[in-house]
């Protein structure tokens, strides 16, 4: 969903919206099944259909339905009842009211008598004045929008109202309130207890500020929705699960409700648009089957019909109350046809419109399916010779660059490439221009191509032939993007380094072997074969910590560094695999290592895991995430060597903080443990390694620790406020929307929380289909490609490491407000030394048996 064409749908001339989000975020909704879509009217004009079941009462009388509301004519606004009041839970209302009142006699100036246009308001402030109030009250509000918020959530509360009863906060010297609560008085000595009530108070207000900002900003009419409203509703829609990764082919909504048990449409009709649900559930039902599946939350239907131009394939039927849904219309579509066969699907692109310069522009189309072939042409045919992979608006260099070997092989890439070189037809003057203007395109995107894959390119055939076709360089200009020569060179596209392979014996001995990273199993049986012996055949086994045992095949490769936590490889012959028992390394310590903790400042342990992680971080590859999402079973040949590094580091860290808390015998030395990891936590989040602090929480989080109870009996208020605060990053609620809300607003450097980038992958790989009638959904490669890019954004900067044990040239950033600034203090000095320090994190110990911490956990606390 694009900024423009969202803010055609939802600024002025579109309905209003009351309680679109509503239920999501806790508040009531009408009866009722709420429908976001667009009309079925003409494609070229932005209609809208507003349907409302049952009756309902109007200022002028009653309103039997309203249908068929469109842009171009628009319901008067005096003939809708204003929207509904939605209020939060009640059950703080009086303590607010009470508390408020407290804090509000501090400043005797602040509830009085005004005047204005005539007209006396009695014991009432004017909005302006509530909020610089809470601004300058020390209550630790810090914004105008967050103090707003606040307000806004005293309005729907019925604690403080307009003096016209008004339902819309205003930050205005013209707009008075009042609190509803003036008659309460407060009791004899409740003064401190009631302050301090309402400094909770206001953290809780706090955190229901942008749900009420919101669902006001829904519940105005669209005419008198500001800039900074529009961009709310667009910020949250890309944070709800079901519209999380739609891309600009959902371009506007509006609000329908239906009653229970309505057919959406049935088997046999024309497919003109496709639907996501939001909330809710639906019957799919076929003639002949009956009842064949249920969507939930997130499901999609109705989308290849709409792309195959085919009749619906079922009916589908609402199945219970309260439904939510997304439907597009597909509008300024194009298909382009060879020998009476769709090869590419275009949309129109509204991102790039007309105020934009030409050079801005890649086409007025988006790609939406085709062949790889007809895909490609139209990438060399819009393509600016200064192209980018990381352009913000020209995305169609990187999204394919990124994606390519999803649905196209290397070889066939290359074949397509050097037919297009070349003419078919025309005299010779024609040739010679054709020649040279499609060269230095395919030069380009040649030149990014190896930019991107650098090494990953080394050994194959096919791209080697590629660059070493005769002439290939003919049309370069000088001084261009990329010499022929370097692309040529032997230190460009670098070979795997090798590495040791740690592979054990039935007897619990271990054999060391240096093979590449993508070595295959066939080719450590083959390096280990002299120390196994010829006495049977032996096979490669990964066994874990539990005693699993899983059969590596030969032609697997990438296998030892595809190892989880405390697993570990074992050659064995076959009639050995009943009596191999796990290495005892592999079932964790059995001591834990809370002394040398305590030498280890908390802000030193997040200084040095960041400086570790980062290192881990940065060499990860980005079509190493595609790799590692689409499967072995495509990529045959391909490792995701440093991605499976940083998943294995993220669970032997929590895994970790488990380990040590349920190791600590005493109970007193255990609270201060546990009091070191959160505010370990708090340090990464502070330096932006949302990864590990991630892991860090996963582990205090752990079953096994949240039973301690009397071990955080001990914790000091502070520290158990601090866990709290800390905890509510890790909502996983609205597809995890106070992360994604956080990470949004900080600058690279960063380190992001990784396994959900892979759950976002996962979400879009298992959801679109990579292919549909014999055309490649490039959709799907598009959203793909723009998770990828959240790699490349939070590596934007350099990261200057912390730990002293770093080897590093002088670094002069250009920003100086993007790189990491030591977080070390004389109240954070270390008395361990750094290189032990550096030694211990490298090489954690870590109990993965759930079972066993359980177990730990109930000896230290039955």
């Amino acid at each position: 969903m694009e900024k423009r064409p969202f803010k055609e749908g939802w600024g002025a001339g579109a309905p209003p919206c009351p309680g679109v989000l509503g239920s999501a975020l806790g508040w009531s909704l009408p009866r009722g099944r709420l429908f976001l879509g667009l009309g079925d009217g003409d494609p070229g004009v932005l209609g809208w259909a507003c349907r409302c079941f049952p009756p309902r009462q109007g200022v002028g009388g009653t309103v039997d339905h309203v249908s068929t509301v469109r842009v171009h004519q628009p319901l008067p606004l005096q003939t809708i009842k204003s929207p509904p009041t939605l209020r939060p839970p009640r059950r703080r209302s009086g303590e607010l009211g009470s508390s408020f009142i407290h804090l509000t006699s501090t400043r005797p100036g602040l509830i009085r008598d005004h005047k204005h246009h005539l007209r006396h308001h009695r014991q009432c402030c004017s909005g302006k004045e509530l909020v610089d109030w809470l601004l300058s009250a020390g209550l630790a509000v810090q914004t105008r929008s967050q103090a707003v918020g606040i307000c806004q959530v005293l309005v729907d509360g019925g604690v403080l109202t307009h003096v016209k009863q008004e339902w819309h906060f205003q930050d205005k010297d013209t707009q008075f309130y009042r609190f509803a609560e003036l008659e309460l008085s407060p009791e004899p000595g409740a003064g401190p207890r009631d302050a301090e009530e309402l400094l909770e108070a206001v953290a809780f207000l706090a955190q229901l500020g942008p749900d009420a900002l919101l669902t006001m900003a829904l519940r105005k009419p669209p005419a008198q929705r500001t800039e900074d409203e529009l961009e709310l509703i667009f910020e949250e829609l890309l944070h709800i699960k079901a519209v999380a990764h739609l891309s600009n082919s959902v371009s506007a909504a509006a609000v329908r409700l239906l009653p229970p048990w309505r057919v959406l449409f049935s088997q046999g009709d024309k497919g003109t648009s496709w639907y996501i649900v939001w909330k809710g559930s639906v019957n799919v039902v076929t003639h002949g089957k009956g009842l064949v599946a249920t969507l939930h939350e997130g499901d999609d239907f109705g989308q290849l019909a709409l792309v195959n131009d085919a009749p619906r394939a079922a009916t589908i039927i609402l199945r219970e109350d309260n439904c939510h849904f997304l439907r597009d219309v597909e509008a300024n579509t194009m298909r382009l046809k060879e020998h009476g066969k769709v090869v590419l699907v275009l949309q129109k692109n509204l991102q790039g419109g007309s105020s934009q310069p030409a050079t801005a522009r890649s086409s007025r189309y988006f790609v939406m399916a085709g062949t790889p072939e007809k895909i490609l042409e139209h990438l060399l045919e819009f393509m600016r010779l200064d192209a980018t992979l990381y352009d913000p608006v020209d995305t169609l260099l990187g999204d394919f660059l990124l994606t390519y070997t999803v649905f196209m092989p290397t070889s066939q890439l290359c074949r397509a490439l050097l037919f297009r070189a070349e003419p078919l037809e025309g005299s010779e003057q024609e040739k010679a221009t054709y020649s040279l203007h499609k060269r230095r395109k395919i030069l380009r995107l040649v030149s990014q191509w190896v930019l991107l894959y650098g090494r990953l390119l080394q050994g194959d055939r096919s791209t080697t032939a590629l660059l070493q076709v005769p002439g290939a360089g003919r049309g370069a200009e000088p001084g261009g993007d990329v010499p022929r020569g370097i692309w040529l060179s032997p230190g460009h596209l670098l070979s795997p380094e090798p590495l040791p392979y740690e592979i054990y014996r039935p007897d619990h001995s271990c054999l060391i072997t240096v093979l590449p990273v993508n070595a295959s199993v066939r080719d450590v049986l083959r390096s280990l074969a002299p120390r196994l012996g010829r006495d049977g055949e032996h096979v490669l086994v990964k066994v874990n910590s539990a005693g699993d045992k899983v059969g590596l095949q030969l032609d697997a490769v990438g296998v030892f560094t595809a190892l989880g936590l405390n697993e570990r490889l074992f050659a064995v012959r076959v009639e050995e695999l009943g009596s191999l028992t796990p290495h005892p390394e592999q079932l964790g310590p059995h001591i834990g290592s809370s002394e040398t903790l305590d030498l280890i400042s908390s802000k030193d342990l997040a200084s040095h895991l960041t400086d570790y992680d980062w290192n881990l971080f940065k060499s990860i590859h980005q079509v190493e995430m595609i790799h590692y999402i689409v499967g072995p079973q495509k990529f045959h040949d391909v490792t995701t060597a440093n991605l499976e590094r940083v998943m294995r580091r993220f669970n032997e860290l929590q895994y970790w903080v488990a380990t040590e808390l349920c190791l600590c015998p005493e109970v007193g030395r255990r609270a201060q443990l546990l009091r070191k990891f959160i505010k370990l936590a708090a340090h990464l989040k502070e330096q932006k390694n949302l990864n590990s602090f991630f892991a860090v929480m996963f582990g205090v989080s752990n079953t096994a620790v949240s039973r301690l109870a009397k071990t955080w009996e001990r914790l000091p208020h502070k520290i158990r406020k601090l866990h709290a605060a800390l905890e509510r990053m890790l909502d996983p609620s609205w597809n995890h929307r106070v992360y994604r809300l956080a990470v949004a607003k900080l600058s690279p450097p960063i380190i992001p929380f990784v396994p959900l980038l892979l759950k976002d992958m996962t979400f879009i790989h298992e959801g679109n289909r990579t292919l549909a009638e014999n055309l490649i959904n490039f959709e799907k490669m598009h959203m793909m490609a723009k998770t990828v890019r959240v790699l490349q954004r939070c590596r934007g900067h350099a990261h200057a490491p912390l730990s002293p044990l770093r080897n590093r040239s002088p670094h002069r950033p250009e920003d100086p407000k993007a790189v990491r600034i030591s977080t070390c203090s004389e109240q954070s000095l270390s008395v361990r030394s750094p290189v032990s320090t550096w030694a211990y994190l490298q090489h954690l110990k870590a109990i993965d048996s759930q079972k066993e911490l359980l177990r730990l956990s109930r000896d230290l606390e039955s």
